[in-house]
């Protein structure tokens, strides 16, 4: 009978591990998509409300979208006041 090594355990651990590296990889573009979209979503809602005005752009959008409400105000403040 043929004695296990230790490769029989760390290569499955390996390749699960890379695995899940490569999913999350796959992942990250299509998670800055949906949230750029419910940015520019947020942006329209603030500009139609119309007390301060945000330019909808690719930027902004993902602004807004990756870091969500505290994002739209920190726009908010950076386009209106400091700028």
């Amino acid at each position: 009978m043929k004695e296990m090594g230790l490769e029989v355990f760390i290569g499955p651990i390996i390749g699960i591990i890379v695995i899940l590296v490569l999913i999350q990889l796959l992942e990250l573009p299509f998670w800055l998509l949906k949230n750029s979209i419910v940015g520019a979503i947020m942006l329209y809602i603030f500009n139609f409300i119309g007390l301060f005005t945000i330019k909808v752009t690719f930027i902004n959008c993902l602004v807004a979208g990756v870091f969500g409400v505290p994002g739209v105000i920190m726009l908010l403040i950076y386009l209106n006041f400091i700028k």
